[in-house]
């Protein structure tokens, strides 16, 4: 598996206006090829003496972080659908979202090499 992860800083008064732009982005992902994509809004990032997430993204005053990722079943699948998000109708028409500085987002991609899981 390889995983995507992304850590940002979003006006806190537009979790709404996130969360729409968020679930056109993660349909794509999912059509073309993500297992998984998960949107998770702050509700305990304490700060830290050194570092935390928001001195990561130098978040401003008001911003809630939000921690993203994105399960694909490998790095192949996952170019592959970024190359087609690239010449989608919806990324073309898509307005740049003014509810986050793109700038500051931390983005990364992943090799798993452990994942447990609950019993069902």
């Amino acid at each position: 598996m390889y995983v995507q992860g992304a850590v940002l800083g979003v006006k806190g008064d537009r979790r709404d206006d996130y969360l729409e732009m968020a679930r056109v982005m993660d349909e794509m992902f999912i059509e073309f090829g993500a297992l998984e994509v998960s949107e998770n809004w702050e509700s305990d990032v304490p700060d830290g003496e050194v570092t935390d997430f928001r001195r990561a993204v130098a978040a401003e005053a008001g911003e809630k972080i939000v921690f993203s990722w994105i399960i694909w079943p490998d790095k192949a699948t996952s170019d592959a659908a970024h190359e087609k998000m690239m010449h989608d109708d919806r990324m073309q028409n898509m307005e740049p979202p003014d509810m986050m500085d793109g700038k500051r987002m931390i983005l990364g991609g992943f090799e798993q090499i452990f994942h447990a899981k609950a019993k069902e």
